[in-house]
């Protein structure tokens, strides 16, 4: 009995490591893409103008739209796991920890690489903290909650939430350019092969 329970205690203390862990590369990878200066996700968008607008750095307005996203999850009647939680302060937080120690870069190619470069980090990054199993983030839940809600294809669900937010985000402020199509037309195939590579989906992307 004390064998098992010291089995199962080791394998929780694991998987929440690798979560904190996953979401710590997130934020830098976040970070990365912010910093390139070339455009950031649709969701950033948002938070990047939200930031614009008040005294919040990037990170503090990232982790207060992670929160108030959350709070939709009650009407959805979504469920939070630790994931969840720690997903919504931990990425914001590691961005804004992130961003002081990149160097600014004078070339158009070179901010090109570093936002390739964020994009493909926050890529395993998904992976990394999906695998871990404790929740699902506060946009996926969002999204999740709404296509259910509405009994609508995700896809609809998601790509509807992020013309509304970019949409607002651009208004207040934050950097919509190539970067935010890179991201788009991008982040699906490579959140695919992350989701493979840490057995999560087969060949043809079924999870």
């Amino acid at each position: 009995m004390l064998y098992c329970w010291l089995v199962v205690k080791s394998r929780f203390i694991y998987r929440f490591l690798k979560l904190n862990f996953g979401l710590a590369i997130y934020g830098a990878g976040l970070g990365m893409m912010v910093h390139a200066g070339i455009g950031i996700p649709p969701w950033d968008v948002l938070a990047q103008g939200l930031s614009l607008q008040t005294s919040l750095s990037f990170g503090q307005a990232t982790i207060a739209v992670s929160l108030i996203v959350m709070l939709f999850w009650i009407p959805l009647r979504v469920r939070p796991g630790i994931g969840s939680v720690l997903n919504a302060i931990l990425v914001g937080l590691f961005a804004d920890i992130t961003m002081p120690l990149l160097p600014d870069f004078d070339l158009y190619w070179q901010n090109v690489l570093l936002f390739i470069g964020g994009l493909l980090v926050i890529s395993f990054a998904t992976g990394l903290y999906i695998s871990c199993g404790f929740g699902k983030g506060p946009r996926d839940g969002l999204m999740m909650g709404l296509a259910q809600k509405f009994n609508q294809p995700f896809w609809i669900t998601r790509t509807s939430a992020e013309i509304i937010v970019v949409t607002i985000g651009f208004l207040l402020g934050g950097q919509v350019r190539e970067g935010t199509l890179i991201f788009a037309l991008s982040i699906g195939y490579l959140n695919q092969l992350a989701m493979r590579l840490f057995g999560l989906a087969d060949k043809s992307g079924r999870v």
